[in-house]
């Protein structure tokens, strides 16, 4: 179950990490998504900080546990946020969000059944 744990909880914090990075530099793809979504271009950075903690977070947890839970937790919330902008704005391009809502839930369930023994 260990080796499940962590890499899962790896592979979802090098992911929300490398996104992190890419809002926080000022990449053109976060700001076409923003875009998109009909979300002001002035948020990508704060979402990228938000990224970026919870990718710390889940990191965090394999040595302090509640942290990796509350920010897997973090996560899944953070893409339920991004689905419902997509629906407002009738963007059903889904397959990037689908990837990392379903590894933050990953993360989450892993998270709790390793924790949770």
């Amino acid at each position: 179950m260990f080796v499940a744990y962590l890499t899962v909880t790896l592979l979802a914090s090098t992911l929300n990490g490398s996104a992190a990075v890419a809002n926080l530099i000022g990449h053109e793809y976060p700001k076409t998504e923003a875009d998109r979504n009909q979300i002001p271009r002035s948020w990508v950075r704060p979402l990228g900080v938000l990224l970026g903690a919870g990718a710390l977070g889940l990191l965090a947890g394999i040595v302090v546990p509640v942290v990796g839970t509350l920010a897997a937790a973090g996560l899944v919330l953070y893409f339920v946020g991004g689905l419902g902008a997509h629906v407002r704005a009738g963007n059903y391009r889904l397959g990037a969000w689908a990837l990392f809502f379903l590894l933050a839930l990953a993360a989450l369930t892993v998270n709790l059944a390793y924790h949770s023994r």
